[in-house]
């Protein structure tokens, strides 16, 4: 019998024990003793019971400490766990991008990971944080004229009564204010004050939020510039804890999914906003940019289009000035638009997979739901390795039965 140097787990494979010292390079138990190992096999069973025990101290405190080291790098590192998971997703996703950057750039991955990471900053840091900026002038400069009595809300245009489902609601409270704004101020003065705080401090929190996101952006650029070392270094790391055989598949499952989750996910609801989004543009649906960011929203969060898109149909047909076959065109657009999801997501969603659609598709939305977006990207990876981890575990059980039924076939 070889000698027990690994602790093997079904499904994952062997964990090696003897790099915390719980079990020494020496041991050989089960193996055929030689003469100097029956020796020492010996002068072991001989040892004292203080000896024994001064042994499980030792072992006892050399455990604590790997334990309390643990304890404090995760205390430490846990400020960036967000923005450095943030990263990992953003750099998986983007490598492929990248590739083809490089490919035109000489093969430099370093040059591509700049070049790639300087256009998104500037595409969406530059206008986000000078959109920001104006934002909260404009919210500042509004709550002192209310402090001082001099804010004065101007009256609504006619066609906010167009807006569909709350227009006229939203018309008549807004003139209602704009007709007599001091009154209106003094009767609702501590809701105006609650919503002037909550507005700055939620555009506070949102470019909080971006600025973190370009900062995962940038880290992301650094991971790609090193992709190769970084890869390998993964891998090493799949391999140590679970085996020569599982760690390579996970790691390779790992990326897969959270490539296939950007894709299935993300993208579906990218592609289906732009759709809605056209199509509401083009049917003179008011506020389509608006609406269109929310289809984007819902589809990421998995809410039906349709929640989005039956009202603004209903708006067509009731309160639109297009004629009739204008309106059924537009009505066959947004449904199929709004449809598109359903026909995308099983041809993009787990494609390449060992893992069924289904299971990614349930741990994204799990994920989310607990965790937010990140939780997107997350649960599915944590759910998709947890299903084949189960599932190597069952095809153990099925090797032996396999064998006997061919036995008794013979």
């Amino acid at each position: 019998m070889p000698a027990i140097k690994q602790a093997s787990l079904p499904g994952i494979g062997y964990i090696d024990l003897q790099a915390f010292g719980i079990i020494k390079r020496s041991s050989t138990f089960g193996a055929a003793p030689t003469s100097v190992q029956g020796d020492k096999q010996m002068q072991a069973s001989t040892k004292t019971p203080e000896q024994r025990n001064a042994e499980l101290t030792d072992l006892v405190v050399r455990l604590g400490l790997i334990a309390l080291l643990a304890w404090f790098a995760l205390k430490v590192f846990s400020p960036f766990m967000g923005l450095m998971v943030w990263a990992i997703v953003l750099a998986i996703s983007l490598y492929p991008l990248n590739e083809k950057i490089a490919a035109k750039l000489g093969g430099s991955n370093g040059r591509a990971a700049t070049v790639l990471v300087l256009g998104l900053v500037l595409i969406l840091g530059v206008p986000t944080v000078l959109l920001g900026i104006s934002l909260i002038d404009n919210a500042l400069d509004s709550y002192r004229s209310f402090s001082a009595g001099e804010l004065r809300i101007p009256a609504p245009k006619p066609s906010v009564q167009e807006w569909p489902v709350i227009g006229p609601q939203v018309f008549e409270a807004w003139d209602e204010a704009a007709s007599n704004t001091a009154a209106f101020l003094r009767e609702h003065e501590t809701q105006v004050r609650t919503l002037f705080r909550d507005a700055l401090g939620f555009m506070g929190s949102g470019l909080t939020t971006i600025l973190a996101f370009i900062g995962a952006f940038i880290i992301a650029g650094i991971m790609m510039a090193y992709a190769h070392p970084g890869a390998s270094s993964t891998r090493r790391i799949f391999v140590r804890v679970c085996g020569p055989k599982t760690g390579p598949e996970l790691h390779q499952l790992t990326v897969a999914t959270i490539r296939s989750v950007a894709v299935g996910v993300v993208g579906v609801a990218f592609i289906q906003a732009v759709l809605l989004g056209i199509g509401f543009l083009f049917a003179g649906v008011p506020a389509a940019g608006i609406l269109a960011l929310v289809a984007l929203l819902f589809g990421i969060a998995q809410i039906p289009a349709a929640i989005i898109v039956l009202p603004v149909i209903a708006w067509m047909w009731t309160a639109g000035d297009a004629s009739t076959v204008s309106n059924g065109i537009f009505t066959v657009y947004l449904l199929l638009a709004g449809l598109a999801d359903n026909v995308l997501k099983p041809l993009l969603l787990g494609r390449g997979l060992a893992v069924p659609m289904p299971v990614v598709l349930i741990g994204a939305i799990g994920g989310m739901l607990s965790s937010g977006i990140i939780g997107l990207f997350i649960g599915a990876v944590i759910l998709g390795v947890a299903y084949q981890i189960f599932m190597a575990w069952v095809d153990e059980a099925d090797v032996p039965e396999e064998a006997s039924a061919a036995a008794d076939g013979e």
